[in-house]
């Protein structure tokens, strides 16, 4: 199983109705299977998640954001780790809003050395 306590991540990729971008940031912890994380930056004003590290690696957790435009936004998401040559993570997302969009959409984010 990955550990992801300590990793911080950068979004590669997002889907055009997704909110993460680049200039956004992620700060993951770890205790057992429970995940956390904190997120900010491009139109994300301060975010969180909270969620499960299941057996295999893969991420099952949700978020929520205050973004610029002073919205709550919040969603579910299924993340599936892959290993890169230089033992960083790259994290594939299949992500779903909860709030009155309910569009789905996906992201790649990838972990950024300290």
């Amino acid at each position: 199983m990955f550990n992801y306590d300590g990793r911080i991540f950068k979004a590669k990729i997002n889907s055009e109705n997704g909110e993460v971008s680049g200039n956004t940031t992620f700060h993951y912890s770890q205790d057992g299977s429970i995940l956390s994380a904190s997120y900010q930056g491009g139109e994300i004003v301060k975010g969180t998640l909270i969620g499960l590290v299941n057996l295999d690696g893969t991420l099952e957790f949700r978020y929520n954001h205050i973004n610029e435009k002073g919205e709550i936004r919040g969603g579910s998401c299924l993340s599936t780790p892959e290993m890169l040559p230089d033992g960083r993570l790259r994290l594939h997302e299949k992500w779903k809003w909860s709030d009155l969009e309910r569009t789905e959409g996906h992201s790649i984010i990838e972990e950024v050395r300290k």
